[in-house]
């Protein structure tokens, strides 16, 4: 029998503080979580501050929902609350994708001039090259090729390089930024959840597999005996692999585990620049400091977190 589904408050503020007054933002937000066939969004909102006009609610070309907004007037700061309500079903592994050998799929998603491609195999197609943040190199396809062994199964494939990755990395959000190359980061064997994700993504990819980078969050547990804190929560990311007629599988590399009743989905794309939360431009403000909080719990604590009844249903 599969776990009960759990339901989730989630709310993400951003906010930026400008050293000078901006007179025109405009920004387009991935902070909307995926509806899924294990996953299903029961509230969204998105709250501005100072308000600006929408731009509207549309779809990129990865399917996420996108949300985009103008503020004209002069603002010294920015406030984005993207607050939801999301019921969470338990993911299982397809019967029979475990048999699934991953030289089979990377011969299946090969150019091969007189094949046509399914359109599953085209959509997998746009997570099997490199990207703006994701290298296809031999030295990676080298690091997983112990994982990946000849006559293996994808999915054994996936597991044993998703936890060489974790046991020989080390989480350390001091040792990389948003902007850090993914060799760097390997070469380091340092990094946060990010670099976790391009790090696998690559490796996959140099194999000639695809795999896609998924952004959402996870739910944290507080110390024992301590109460859990607004705000606590992050951002968090991790991979998802194709397997040809069983759809996709998710892997979590940070954590050594396969995502289910913990992970909720926001969005996903061929690396984190698909994916930004929040990106536009400015004109003026100068220097910024920017602060995040992200809160993930259970709707039943939400009022004991938040001190005020959970306004989604």
């Amino acid at each position: 029998m599969s776990p009960s589904p759990r339901t989730y408050a989630v709310v993400h503020d951003t906010r930026y503080a400008y050293a000078h007054p901006v007179s025109l933002s405009r920004q387009v937000l991935h902070l909307s979580p995926r509806e899924l066939p294990l996953q299903r969004v029961l509230s969204h909102t998105i709250v501005v501050d100072p308000e600006g006009e929408s731009l509207g609610t549309s779809h990129d070309a990865f399917g996420n929902r996108v949300h985009a907004f103008s503020i004209e007037h002069d603002h010294d700061a920015l406030f984005v609350r993207a607050a939801s309500c999301v019921e969470v079903l338990a993911r299982e592994i397809p019967v029979g994708a475990e048999r699934l050998g991953w030289e089979e799929v990377r011969d299946e998603l090969a150019y091969v001039a007189t094949r046509r491609p399914t359109v599953e195999t085209l959509e997998a197609l746009r997570y099997a090259y490199e990207s703006p943040r994701v290298r296809n190199k031999r030295e990676l396809a080298a690091y997983a090729a112990d994982a990946f062994v000849p006559g293996g199964a994808l999915l054994d494939g996936c597991v044993r390089l998703m936890k060489k990755l974790h046991g020989e990395m080390t989480f350390d959000p001091k040792a990389t930024n948003v902007s850090t190359p993914v060799m760097e980061a390997f070469e380091k064997k340092r990094g946060v959840c990010q670099d976790y994700a391009h790090i696998m993504l690559s490796c996959l990819r140099s194999l000639g597999l695809a795999a896609r980078y998924v952004s959402g969050y996870l739910l944290t547990r507080p110390p024992p005996g301590k109460p859990r804190l607004v705000g606590a929560d992050a951002s968090h990311a991790w991979v998802s692999v194709y397997f040809p007629r069983f759809g996709w599988i998710d892997l979590d590399p940070t954590n050594d585990l396969f995502p289910s009743l913990e992970h909720v989905t926001v969005a996903f794309g061929r690396d984190y620049d698909d994916v930004i939360p929040l990106r536009g431009v400015l004109l003026g403000g100068g220097e910024h400091e920017l602060s995040i909080a992200v809160t993930v719990a259970p709707v039943e604590d939400y009022e004991r977190i938040f001190g005020a009844p959970c306004p989604y249903p």
